[in-house]
């Protein structure tokens, strides 16, 4: 048996602004979109993963969702563009990667991150 993906499901009343949100900030593109449900997705592929944990690290509280991106100094500068709240500032972590937390429109609580 393989695990082909796993996807992040996030509860909200509107659907569009999350969609919005998304794509601005992390340039993802719509591949489905039914109205009640939007389907965002990178075309990079890569490791399913599941992490679980007792805290967030830091004295950091614990993501509801972990986005590893490329470049995270570019992702962080859109996002005090578009006025995100900055939950934890971007930080170098002695584990090896540089973060940063913020909030969703939905409340759930992102940790943008690169490995250094």
């Amino acid at each position: 048996m393989k695990v082909l993906r796993i996807v992040a499901n996030i509860a909200t009343d509107n659907v569009q602004d999350l969609q919005t949100f998304y794509s601005d900030l992390f340039g993802l593109e719509t591949v489905m979109d039914l109205g009640w449900i939007a389907t965002l997705a990178s075309r990079e592929t890569n490791i399913a993963q599941i992490s679980f944990l007792s805290e967030g690290g830091s004295g950091a509280p614990v993501p509801d969702i972990s986005i590893e991106v490329d470049n995270v100094d570019e992702v962080y500068a859109r996002a005090r563009e578009m006025g995100c709240k900055i939950v934890h500032d971007l930080t170098d972590e002695s584990w090896g990667v540089r973060r940063f937390f913020i909030e969703d429109p939905a409340g759930k609580l992102l940790n943008v991150l690169s490995h250094r």
